[in-house]
């Protein structure tokens, strides 16, 4: 190999195939993502699931479903022979989108990352059936690295939610334990857990990476705020991505949080607006 050839494979920038929702206004999905991704680094190119004026946690959105138009969308980038390092779920749709992720993996060979994006609070969406379920639990097998939040881990692995959602670490050890076996890449981070180890306010999210379990805790600030999963979800994969420990890169994303939201408080931001990340970006390495 020609020197010049070799010295572009070892700086070649990572590229990241996003499948997810675009949404306007109230920093969620890829409006927060891409921009996070980039910042550490790594390129992003979305392949949308629905055009969105607001997220649904407005009175009024306006939404324009992209189903009809994805696998097209996927079959030029296969067309131009595009590759990736890794493909990212979000936020699906149907039954149908599900099935159109599992087609873009089998045509982009890469690492696959899942963040099963369900419900929350003991509750699953109102736009998810039960055969939409099944499917994402199907979705696993191909995962190398899965984020679900305590709704979603109960719901994919198929056992009543806790009462509260309040959980022992050795009952989430188990959970974690259970769904790794599910992926091919045996990593779950189950995230926004409150654990029953004392009332002290506490949100830990609990690691598991080929058998070896960790939790980073962290001060619950606030209530829920749209969006924060998906600018934990950005931080925690790409840091990841780049190389960091799976534990680091999930102290990362947690601690980036906590500060957006902090800030959000300050600006008593409404909680449909999301996390001020802009204002942080520039720290993110």
């Amino acid at each position: 190999m020609r020197a010049n050839a070799w010295l572009n494979v070892m700086i070649r920038q990572k590229r990241l195939a996003l499948i997810n929702d675009v949404t306007g206004f109230g920093r969620c999905s890829v409006t927060v993502e891409l921009p996070i991704i980039s910042a550490l680094k790594i390129q992003v190119c979305p392949l949308p699931t629905a055009l969105l004026s607001v997220h649904t946690g407005f009175k009024d959105y306006f939404m324009d479903d992209f189903t009809d138009r994805m696998e097209a969308y996927a079959d030029s980038w296969r067309r131009n022979n595009l590759t990736f390092d890794a493909i990212a779920t979000g936020f699906l749709g149907s039954d149908a989108q599900i099935e159109l992720v599992r087609r873009v993996i089998k045509n982009f060979p890469a690492v696959v990352i899942i963040d099963p994006v369900m419900g929350d609070h003991g509750k699953i969406y109102k736009s998810y059936t039960r055969e939409m379920c099944r499917r994402m639990r199907e979705l696993l097998e191909f995962a190398d690295l899965i984020t679900p939040n305590l709704t979603e881990a109960c719901e994919l692995l198929g056992v009543p939610y806790p009462e509260g959602g309040v959980v022992s670490d050795s009952g989430l050890a188990t959970m974690a334990a259970n769904i790794a076996a599910k992926t091919r890449g045996g990593r779950v981070v189950i995230t926004g857990v409150t654990l029953d180890a004392g009332d002290d306010g506490d949100i830990a999210n609990f690691i598991f990476d080929g058998g070896q379990a960790d939790i980073v805790t962290s001060r619950r600030l606030g209530g829920d705020r749209s969006g924060s999963g998906d600018v934990f979800f950005a931080v925690a994969a790409a840091s990841w991505l780049n190389g960091e420990s799976l534990l680091d890169s999930t102290r990362k994303a947690a601690d980036f949080v906590g500060k957006c939201i902090a800030h959000a408080e300050r600006l008593n931001l409404p909680w449909n607006w999301g996390l001020p990340f802009e204002e942080f970006l520039t720290e993110l390495r």
